[in-house]
């Protein structure tokens, strides 16, 4: 009796803080996720790293044995001053020494990635005063990128999304929903085909030292906002119509952009996504004080309908207790 007791008072706490238990589950869930990602990249990058260390030491320790007049104190110190200046985006490279950072193209390059919050990291203001501009660029820029393409992709959808879906479910006759998921799958594998596949080909032809898998994973990173900086198209000291290939390339992130969040949102208005949404999200719960008004609303309907029943029950009453004349001689003033 009380094991039952017990059980039916767990089944109903559980029901009635659904999904609170169901955020907790999301938040334990996203925890263990970044512990994955934490365990699998420590286990695939850390002997690369690892002999990657063991090869420079090898390559410093031969260097300095071939040259006995250097000593490693100075060796460090213009490593150290090289590696700095590579971090900024210059390199003491002789093949390397003709491309510029701050020219128009590239500072249009610049300026594009730190408005959609990409980063690269490979090129970084030097002075103070670039610093200074930087930040209050970015605190007007990032929310201005923030509305423009929120406007741009609200436009989009009209034309992409919501007016397709609307004339096949409205002529053909199809479930919205069905229509909605088919339309979704087929604008995705077009926007992957489009913005990562067809890039990459291109990227892996433009890039020498690029083969496809680097130029695929050039584009998920750029267009998803990550931004490592680890491969950056154009950096190439025999690199060809460099000023044109950056003004593409900026085109190529600010529109591949606007279509991934085209994309995102359209998969986001389906009704299955929706309700798996709601199913962690807080209930809206009314205001006090329409609640108060409903409570005063409901409470003088009541008094009116009590009213009113009780007015219609005394009428019937008078009209029944009026008495029926069988005949004109029963009436007491004729009488």
């Amino acid at each position: 009796m009380l094991q039952s007791l017990a059980s039916n008072s767990c089944v109903r706490l559980i029901q009635t803080h659904k999904s609170t238990w169901y955020f907790v589950s999301l938040v334990v869930g996203y925890l263990l996720y970044l512990i994955f990602g934490a365990v699998v990249f420590s286990s695939v990058e850390l002997p690369y790293e690892d002999l990657l260390r063991q090869e420079l030491r090898n390559i410093k320790k031969q260097f300095l044995q071939e040259n006995d007049c250097l000593s490693e104190e100075r060796l460090e110190q213009f490593l150290k001053k090289a590696l700095d200046a590579s971090n900024y985006g210059v390199s003491i490279l002789n093949n390397a020494s003709a491309n510029w950072n701050w020219d128009f193209t590239s500072a249009l390059f610049f300026a594009s990635t730190v408005l959609s919050t990409t980063g690269y990291g490979h090129t970084a203001p030097l002075s103070d005063g670039g610093k200074a501009f930087c930040i209050i660029y970015s605190v007007i820029g990032i929310p201005f990128t923030l509305l423009f393409l929120t406007a741009v992709v609200q436009r989009i959808m009209v034309f992409s999304t919501r007016r397709p879906i609307t004339y096949i479910h409205t002529h053909w006759g199809l479930s919205k929903p069905l229509v909605a998921i088919v339309h979704a799958t087929v604008l995705g594998i077009l926007a992957v085909s489009c913005f990562f596949l067809i890039p990459a080909a291109i990227f892996s032809a433009l890039e020498e030292n690029w083969n496809f898998l680097e130029s695929f994973y050039f584009c998920f990173i750029s267009l998803s906002t990550i931004g490592l900086g680890d491969y950056v198209p154009g950096e190439a000291a025999n690199q060809k119509f460099r000023e044109l290939y950056k003004v593409g390339i900026t085109v190529y992130l600010i529109l591949g952009l606007i279509v991934m969040l085209v994309v995102l949102e359209t998969f986001c208005e389906l009704q299955q996504l929706k309700q798996l949404r709601k199913m962690f999200y807080l209930k809206k719960e009314k205001p006090v004080d329409r609640l108060a008004i409903l409570e005063h609303d409901q409470l003088s309907f009541t008094t009116v309908s009590n009213s009113g029943t009780t007015q219609s029950q005394d009428k019937s009453q008078t009209f029944v207790s009026v008495p029926t004349l069988a005949s004109p001689n029963d009436d007491p003033m004729i009488q």
